[in-house]
């Protein structure tokens, strides 16, 4: 019997960003009528958030969070992964302006790089850019009152297992959401037996470099108040 990782197919784009074919029309057309509306929630108030000195730390740290997207860590199956650096954007300018950020991230990727899809960004979008930076900042709440450094490393790294999860449910649907009358997927074709642990098992190593990796540049950037 062929391991999960030997079922996986082989990807030119990156597992934690869905390309273009992988999900259903009933996918992601709802999937852009909520990204549409978290995006006009985040950018309430943006001018209030971001001033000129907020401006160029957040160009800066997006920038970063860019260039680690593109450098991809291979994991079994032929597909590969990488740090998302949303847990760094959002312990540091909060969950609106990460979720603009790194939407403006992926949407660059996919046109630049075909890392993702024009068709799965809002679920990239969200996955990533709000699921990532809202738990990385409910983690870091809850865990307030332990070791600050500690916090903040548990959040990141559960920044990036839950935003690979929300990745994996959104594959793993498709066969259910999207099939023939015999039951033939007509786009992703492995259910949730299948993505859950292919995505979810690798991103569990990577979010412990993710985890190092914050907390190093939020300590950095705590010293020169950056913070939110």
């Amino acid at each position: 019997m062929r391991s999960w990782a030997e079922l996986l197919p082989p990807l030119d784009s990156p597992l934690m960003h869905i390309p273009d074919g992988f999900l259903s029309p009933q996918t992601y057309l709802p999937a852009y009528a909520v990204a549409v509306g978290g995006w006009v929630w985040a950018a309430r108030g943006i001018r209030q958030r971001l001033d000129e000195t907020t401006v160029p730390r957040l160009a800066m740290l997006t920038a970063l969070a860019y260039g680690l997207g593109l450098v991809m860590l291979p994991i079994p199956g032929g597909t590969s992964g990488h740090m998302l650096s949303v847990a760094l954007l959002a312990l540091i300018f909060g969950i609106r302006s990460t979720f603009l950020a790194y939407s403006l991230v992926l949407l660059l990727q996919a046109l630049l790089f075909g890392a993702g899809g024009i068709t799965a960004w809002p679920v990239n979008a969200l996955a990533i850019g709000l699921v990532g930076a809202a738990s990385a900042v409910g983690v870091r709440t809850l865990l307030a009152r332990i070791d600050a450094t500690a916090a903040v490393a548990i959040a990141a790294w559960f920044s990036v297992v839950l935003s690979g999860l929300t990745i994996a449910l959104v594959l793993g649907i498709q066969p259910w959401i999207a099939h023939q009358t015999d039951g033939t997927p007509l786009f992703y074709p492995f259910g949730l037996a299948i993505t859950v642990p292919a995505i979810l098992i690798p991103h569990c190593i990577i979010g412990i470099g993710e985890a190092a990796l914050t907390v190093l540049i939020w300590r950095y950037a705590k010293s020169r108040h950056w913070c939110a």
